[in-house]
């Protein structure tokens, strides 16, 4: 056996849980500390660990040498002194080598690794390897397991160590608004610019506390927070956001959307799912939002008809990107608005819309030379089928629709 598989196997059982996200399978931990896997995930993980040695090893020659170590003059005729190489377990200690190793895994094995000794978890703990990551903190979880405020605040330091620019907090409530406000948020103020609320009972003076820290949040969700009034959406959107989605909120209606018209002059990407609101809320829309705008995603508007389609392409006329999943109210009408009206359209989504027939179809296909992409479900009966094309990519609209609706 040589040594990079020796290395390797080493590597594999002194790891619990050890698996490369450049391999796809993962090793499963058993008794005896050994490891049960299969030839594939071995052949993926020897290969990859090979690589990464390798590519450490070829590093190293650029490590300085030894102090004491004398370079030969070309007049000397003393033979010369070849520096000390680390040995293999001098490699996983080493930051240079460890930086460049850790690299290959995904945030979700960071996670793991993190713990094996506190070197690796100082390396690790470099807000390099967490850009694009979001940070979860399960408030529900912490209240289940009776968790100490020292916990917390240790928790808190992790993260703002870390570097996160992407924060999610999961069952909070006011008081752990509070919390995270004053040990938190004052430390990451500047590097969050991605916020998650999701199936909170926040309030709309927890929501303002949360907001009001994060002055660099342009990225906002708010899922599952029924506590979250209209009023208390007046009063935290900032002008800064130009990416928002609200869903499952009941106290959402067509004022919402007023405060979103007005309130967000930079917004790009809206997506609402809110049963309560009406083709009224869409005469919010103006031509202020005519040019930023570009993504509208109207999920299970139950009340929106035709009349809000005409309110959609007359004052938003350069969407790229149109939904209206779940808006069971619009026809074939509605959706000659849209093909007739937004030429920029790259994706619609037409799914459970069950009044939608294989004439909609056909003004897709006639009218929408740029669509790339086009969903269109529907439901009859107890049965469902699928027209048009369903999470499919096209290049263009160059085809056939048949007598039943599909395009073939």
């Amino acid at each position: 056996m040589s040594s990079i598989s020796k290395a390797c196997l080493e590597i594999s059982n002194s790891i619990k849980g050890f698996r490369l996200s450049r391999g796809g399978a993962a090793t499963t931990p058993t008794e005896g500390g050994s490891t049960r896997e299969s030839g594939r995930a071995t052949s993926s993980v020897t290969s990859t660990i090979s690589r990464v040695i390798k590519s450490a090893t070829s590093r190293m020659k650029g490590l300085p040498e030894r102090a004491g170590a004398e370079t030969p003059s070309s007049e000397s005729s003393l033979p010369a002194v070849t520096p000390e190489r680390p040995s293999l377990p001098d490699i996983w200690q080493n930051d240079e080598i460890l930086a460049v190793f850790f690299l290959y895994f995904p945030a979700s094995d960071l996670c793991s690794l993190a713990q094996v000794c506190r070197l690796w978890r100082d390396v690790l703990y470099r807000p390099v390897y967490w850009r694009g990551a979001t940070a979860v903190v399960d408030f529900r979880r912490w209240a289940k397991d009776d968790c100490d405020d020292e916990s917390r605040h240790a928790f808190y330091r992790s993260l703002v160590q870390r570097g996160f620019d992407s924060l999610c907090l999961f069952g909070a409530t006011d008081r752990d608004a509070t919390d995270v406000a004053g040990w938190l948020l004052p430390a990451c103020h500047t590097t969050v610019v991605s916020l998650s609320i999701r199936c909170s009972n926040i309030s709309d003076a927890g929501l303002e506390t949360v907001l009001d820290k994060l002055p660099a949040v342009h990225t906002l969700e708010l899922s599952g927070c029924n506590e979250v009034t209209e009023a208390g959406l007046w009063t935290c959107l900032n002008a800064r956001i130009v990416s928002l989605s609200i869903s499952d909120c009941i106290n959402v209606a067509d004022d919402t959307v007023g405060a979103i018209a007005q309130l967000l002059p930079s917004l790009g990407q809206l997506n609402l799912q809110a049963y309560h609101v009406t083709d009224s809320a869409l005469t919010f829309f103006s031509a202020r939002q005519s040019c930023g705008l570009s993504v509208l995603r109207l999920q299970s508007c139950w009340e929106v008809t035709n009349h809000g389609i005409v309110n959609i392409v007359r004052s938003l006329p350069n969407l790229t990107v149109l939904s209206l999943s779940g808006c069971s109210k619009i026809t074939d009408d509605g959706v000659e608005l849209v093909a007739e009206n937004l030429p920029k359209l790259r994706s619609l989504d037409l799914s459970w819309c069950p009044r939608i027939t294989d004439a909609a179809l056909e003004y897709i296909a006639c009218d929408l030379g740029q669509l790339e992409e086009a969903r269109a479900r529907q439901v009859s009966g107890d049965t469902t089928r699928t027209e048009g094309v369903t999470s499919h990519q096209v290049t263009r609209w160059s085809c056939n629709i048949s007598l039943d609706g599909a395009v073939r």
